[in-house]
């Protein structure tokens, strides 16, 4: 195994490194003056099974063209496969056609990601199954469950009336398998969104009075929805609210909101890097995704199961 990172998640790919016991590949990532990017692997791997370890995270765009930029590096080097390992897959909540003349944009990257060279793809919670449907090469969508349900049995010891809530109608299949593995009860918050980055809670499905509550969710970007939910399930007598959460996106003012909010705790998993905003803020924490990741890579490149991971 070869393992090459770009920019976005550096501390992520050392994890991963860590976690299987190999050093990662030199290789310069680097812009030229004019910011196009330019790539050089400084190690033979002709004939090697690669794994290109990079999110498509702020700033997406860049990101994502020094992911299509190393693939096509490793194809003209004459790696043997190469497997993109892509823990936040950007452009995702693109996944149809919400109005006419609107582009989807997933497929758009799925597309671009395969003709570049890639010939797997490795992510974690895409924010809609189908879109590994989206991708002409095999694709392993991870989940981060696994990582959540040990971190909340370690911190929620004895809560045996705990409550597992999706923040909206379209989470309700991701909140039910981490509730099952907790053997908790679900609810579910009812939102209309009038327009993009702002939502409204509008009722709670399920009685959460007198009881711990967890909003379970894959992205969290401007933090709006988790924060009004958790308004709204204190209003109705959760005697506390926390959120856990795959993606950090946490754009713009989401990290002040967070902080100002009547969340308990955001936990968010290590797929993006964390800002230091982030890190210094007094009720987010991180919780590291590299092991299941690193072991996902492990049993890929020895061509064993990757599902019996989680089951």
């Amino acid at each position: 195994m070869k393992l090459v990172a770009g920019n976005s998640n550096r501390a992520l790919a050392e994890s991963i490194a860590a976690y299987l016991n190999l050093p990662l590949t030199k290789s310069v990532v680097r812009r030229f003056a004019d910011m196009e990017v330019f790539v050089e692997i400084q190690e033979n791997v002709r004939g090697e099974d690669v794994f290109v370890i990079q999110s498509t995270s702020f700033p997406a765009n860049d990101h994502l063209m020094e992911t299509l930029i190393i693939i096509d590096a490793l194809k003209r080097a004459s790696a043997n496969r190469i497997t993109a390992v892509m823990p936040y897959f950007g452009y995702a909540r693109q996944d149809r056609k919400p109005g006419p003349r609107t582009p989807i944009s997933a497929k758009l990257v799925a597309n671009m990601v395969a003709t570049a060279g890639a010939d797997r793809v490795l992510t974690v919670d895409l924010h809609a199954g189908q879109i590994q449907g989206f991708f002409d090469i095999p694709t392993d969508n991870l989940f981060a469950a696994p990582v959540m349900t040990r971190d909340i049995q370690e911190n929620y010891e004895g809560a045996d009336n705990l409550m597992i809530i999706s923040p909206d109608v379209g989470g309700v299949v991701r909140a039910r398998a981490l509730a099952k593995r907790l053997n908790a009860d679900l609810a579910i918050v009812d939102k209309r969104r009038e327009r993009a980055g702002e939502s409204e809670v509008m009722n709670i499905i399920g009685d959460v009075s007198g009881r711990p509550c967890i909003l379970v969710d894959d992205i969290v970007d401007s933090a709006g929805t988790l924060c009004n939910a958790a308004e709204a399930l204190l209003a109705q007598g959760a005697t506390e609210v926390s959120a856990y959460v795959t993606h950090g996106v946490l754009s713009g003012g989401a990290v002040a909101r967070v902080t100002a909010s009547q969340l308990k705790e955001l936990v968010i998993t290590d797929t993006i890097q964390a800002t230091e905003a982030v890190r210094v803020s007094h009720n987010i924490r991180t919780t590291s995704i590299a092991p299941l990741v690193g072991e996902a890579m492990r049993r890929t490149a020895e061509s064993r199961s990757v599902s019996s991971l989680f089951d």
